[in-house]
């Protein structure tokens, strides 16, 4: 055989090879292709399309989830997601410009069961929710406010809307009111900001509060778009990110909550204090919650996404209890296997990190899905479990025209007088912007300033009942 004879068989050999491997990997590993064959009349020109979904950590403008424009009209994506149930939503890239329903408003998440094998799914985009004109329709009740649109986070050096929501009777009453930190507050009362339909606390809240309910104060932290993986998970995933879960809960705890006691009637301690999340949501509820159980002792868990890092069964079993906790967890059938087992896993976890039946609540929905009809059908039975049982009277008669502080201003220290020292209150010191800078229980009257730069400061003093005492102090040399 000649040198060329041989070079020619080596390599048709190799071009054999090549295809058998190529056909082998197609059988093996089958794509899933999505293809939008229709768009909206007044979808932009060029625009950018991206599939997110519960295979990609619901991300609406990851990079490797772009689909392709085919010259013709149509957009495509092939991808090999895993074996089970999908869920996913397409946007132009972020989640206000999510797709909507025939009228413009919000739609359920597209499902599919994917098998493994190849497959492709013809798709039709009816319209785009920022499009379509229904967005200004907001349906939050009278009570909510914007706290305020660009919120600065100092720990993350960015800022974030922020919502608020009253009691009907704030306005015309004197009274201290529990409080109940929400995530994704785009979704939390407002279906014109909410990307898949809203929860409906405010008016869920106000129909308890009818029948007789005291009232909780609910502060709703919008999530940062493409940033709310980053911010929801402590520790990173490979595949999807993470990673600023600590500066997150550490700018609720030392600038958001402050920041609320200093400005409303709030009762401060943690026995009056909530935490409360969806999907990636719960998942850092869970994690704050264990982290700060001297700030938080209630936490809501709406189909945690316990599957994103495992890191967070470690972390309750090596935190373990340190508070009495309540913990109200929530999951559907129709959500999957392994998220049921999940749940399942986590309660197991906490009951061996020391917290008892009574502190844990658990229930399993049969219809129940990964979605925010899902979550706002259950949520008033979670807060009445979380919130039901605290002791609240309808007056809080301490007045603090009756308690003194001085010297103000202060060289080193300051003077408290007008209060009986007890050993559950505590004293808070914060920066005039808002910034937790210490916080310990009040064994004297005297509180000490000395590593106090010179400067303004509000001192707060609080127990059980709520707030005793705010001032605006001044810190010299």
């Amino acid at each position: 055989m000649t040198f060329i004879s041989k070079y020619l068989c080596f390599n048709m050999n190799r071009l054999y090879t090549s295809v058998i491997i190529l056909l082998l990997t197609q059988v093996c590993f089958g794509q899933l292709t999505l293809r939008v064959v229709d768009l909206p009349d007044n979808t932009p020109a060029n625009p950018s399309i991206y599939v997110a979904g519960n295979f990609q950590g619901w991300d609406p403008g990851h990079v490797d989830y772009q689909l392709t424009d085919d010259g013709n009209g149509v957009f495509e994506i092939e991808f090999s997601p895993p074996v089970g149930s999908l869920e996913f939503k397409f946007t132009r890239g972020n989640w206000g410009t999510v797709e909507g329903n025939a009228a413009g408003g919000p739609i359920p998440n597209r499902t599919y069961n994917y098998t493994g094998a190849a497959a492709t799914v013809e798709l039709t985009i009816l319209s785009w929710e920022d499009l379509s004109g229904s967005s200004g329709n907001s349906t939050a009740a009278s009570n909510v406010q914007i706290l305020e649109e660009d919120f600065f986070m100092p720990q993350l050096n960015r800022s974030r809307r922020i919502w608020i929501y009253l009691p009907p009777d704030y306005d015309s009453s004197q009274k201290d009111y529990p409080v109940l930190y929400m995530h994704d507050g785009q979704n939390v009362f407002d279906a014109a900001t909410s990307f898949s339909g809203e929860w409906e606390v405010d008016e869920s809240l106000n129909q308890l509060f009818d029948e007789g309910d005291y009232g909780v104060i609910v502060v709703a932290i919008d999530n940062g778009g493409s940033l709310r993986i980053d911010e929801y998970s402590p520790w990173d995933n490979p595949n999807y990110g993470g990673g600023e879960g600590d500066e997150y809960m550490e700018f609720i705890v030392n600038t958001l909550k402050p920041h609320i006691d200093s400005n409303y009637r709030t009762l401060t301690s943690r026995e009056f204090t909530g935490l409360m999340g969806s999907s990636l949501g719960a998942l850092i509820s869970l994690y704050g919650g264990i982290e700060y159980q001297d700030v938080f002792s209630k936490i809501g868990l709406f189909s945690p996404s316990y599957w994103f890092a495992d890191e967070c069964f470690d972390h309750v079993g090596n935190t373990g209890k340190q508070e009495t906790m309540k913990f109200y967890s929530i999951i559907g059938v129709l959500e999957g296997t392994t998220h049921v087992n999940n749940l399942n896993q986590m309660e197991t976890t906490l009951m061996e990190a020391g917290f008892t039946s009574e502190e844990l609540n658990q229930i399993v929905h049969n219809d129940g899905q990964h979605s925010e009809w899902y979550w706002a059908r259950e949520f008033p039975a979670a807060y009445e479990w979380l919130f039901g049982d605290l002791d609240l009277t309808d007056s809080h008669e301490i007045s603090q025209n009756s308690i003194n502080v001085f010297p103000n201003p202060a060289s080193e220290h300051l003077f408290i007088n007008g209060i009986d020292i007890i050993e559950n209150q505590t004293v808070e010191i914060f920066h005039s912007s808002g910034q937790l800078l210490s916080r310990e229980k009040l064994s004297t009257n005297q509180v000490d300033l000395q590593k106090m730069p010179r400067g303004f400061y509000i001192i707060r003093i609080s127990d059980e009942r709520g707030v005793l005492l705010v001032r605006k102090i001044t810190r010299i040399d």
